[in-house]
């Protein structure tokens, strides 16, 4: 009996102890859903209207009320977009397929140091075309990122920096029709093009500094561009690669996803740039910074200053006036440098100031490949009101001549960029060495339609 009522009371002491766990958690879980629901509310909505881009109308969608608990999430943003421009309702897949793979990317860095995933690919000794030892995440990714792309339907060729060339999307469907033919089986219109980078920053991942992928949307059509020529390459793949080898100014997407405290989505449909946040207890990325606009000034330079005796003189010139304070805002900069471009980006879209990964005596056209990196962060950079160059001239007019072409980078806010050109072209006047290597980007040799 005596035992009993032991039992007996300890099971009521357990049941209250239960009952006021209970009632801690979700006394817990409505602060959270409170802090939620207030902070979606601090955060408004973005600006509605329309925009003209590259002959283009894009309308602006709208948003005349959002969920409190949920905020104004991607995945509704483009069933808007899709809703206000017709002509675009592809990219809502293409964007759905993006959002999958950057959240898996999210977790596979995030979990890679207790998986095995950090380290060389193979041990060492994988190299990409580039010349660059491959990470395991590297390999990883990019089949990630490729394979959700490709899952959309909406792909015609994918081009990735760990790729050697432009994959073609146009092989059998698993329903016996070409997926180029893909309007008879989805009754649907236009097919794209996609670059990217998958795990940019990769060689700081085992060190746990952020990381980031990088993208860029071309519509698939008839177009010019430029082909080096090889006669080893056949007409097909010189098709794939014509449809590949686009100016930035032809992008109609681009975008980037940082991998950091917090997973941020930050893209352009060419009407604006928006970002949103990964909100990990639901599984959506929310609207977290709507509209982001740089501001025309800032007070931080991003380079990596180990280049610094190598650099052309006007650059160097420039971030000596800077430093000391004598630029033309008369403020003494500071520098931050991650080595990793999302982070760099991220960092000076949001606070302003000027990035550059430049040419210097060792890369006489920079590290910075144009098509999946400068292009789309380019776009980006300019939806938000700042400038993206190569020193003298802007980064979205040149036509690439192969899929890996580096170039030198330098972009941010449109005072300091400013700033900084007006020490090229005055350096340009006497030096016909850096006005010949700036000019010949801009002049490749041959057009070849496809």
């Amino acid at each position: 009996a005596y035992a009993m009522k032991l039992i007996t009371l300890a099971l009521i002491a357990l049941g209250a102890g239960a009952a006021e766990a209970f009632a801690g958690t979700r006394a817990s879980a409505s602060r959270v859903t409170q802090s939620r629901a207030s902070a979606a509310m601090t955060s408004p909505a973005p600006q509605s209207g329309t925009r003209e881009v590259n002959g283009r109308t894009i309308v602006l969608p709208i948003f005349n009320e959002e969920c409190a608990y949920t905020g104004i999430t991607l995945t509704r943003y483009m069933i808007e977009f899709a809703r206000a421009n017709p002509g675009m309702v592809e990219l809502e897949s293409i964007f759905a397929s993006i959002q999958t793979a950057t959240k898996t990317i999210s977790t596979l860095v995030r979990r890679s140091s207790m998986t095995g995933l950090t380290g060389l690919q193979g041990g060492g000794g994988s190299v990409n075309v580039q010349g660059e030892e491959q990470k395991k995440l590297d390999v990883i990714t990019n089949d990630v990122l490729k394979n959700a792309l490709k899952f959309s339907g909406k792909m015609g060729v994918l081009a990735s920096e760990e790729e050697d060339a432009p994959v073609s999307m146009e092989e059998e469907s698993k329903y016996g029709e070409p997926l180029k033919d893909k309007e008879v089986i989805f009754e649907e219109g236009n097919k794209y093009v996609a670059v990217f980078d998958p795990l940019d920053g990769s060689s700081n991942v085992d060190a746990g500094i952020p990381t980031g992928t990088i993208f860029g949307i071309f519509e698939e059509g008839d177009v010019t561009c430029f082909v080096d020529d090889d006669p080893d390459v056949s007409a097909s793949e010189q098709e794939c690669l014509a449809a590949t080898l686009r100016p930035g100014n032809a992008l109609i997407a681009s975008g980037y996803v940082l991998y950091s405290s917090a997973t941020e989505f930050v893209f352009t449909l060419g009407a604006g740039v928006q970002g949103f946040t990964l909100d990990e207890t639901n599984g959506e990325f929310v609207l977290t910074h709507p509209d982001i606009q740089l501001p025309p000034r800032g007070k931080i330079y991003s380079l990596n200053e180990a280049n610094r005796w190598s650099w052309d003189p006007p650059l160097r010139d420039y971030v000596t006036a800077i430093q000391k304070g004598e630029g033309e805002s008369g403020v003494q900069y500071s520098a931050r440098y991650i080595g990793s471009m999302v982070g760099d980006v991220h960092r000076t879209l949001l606070y302003g100031g000027i990035f550059a990964y430049a040419a210097d005596a060792k890369n006489k056209n920079g590290k910075l490949r144009l098509l999946y990196e400068a292009a789309p962060m380019s776009f980006l950079i300019e939806q938000a009101s700042g400038i993206a160059v190569t020193g003298l001239h802007r980064i979205m007019d040149i036509v690439p001549t192969n899929v890996h072409q580096r170039v030198p980078v330098i972009m941010g806010s449109s005072d300091d960029v400013k700033e900084c050109m007006k020490y090229y072209e005055e350096a340009a006047k006497t030096d016909p060495d850096l006005k010949a290597r700036c000019d010949a980007r801009m002049a490749p040799a041959e057009p070849v339609t496809a």
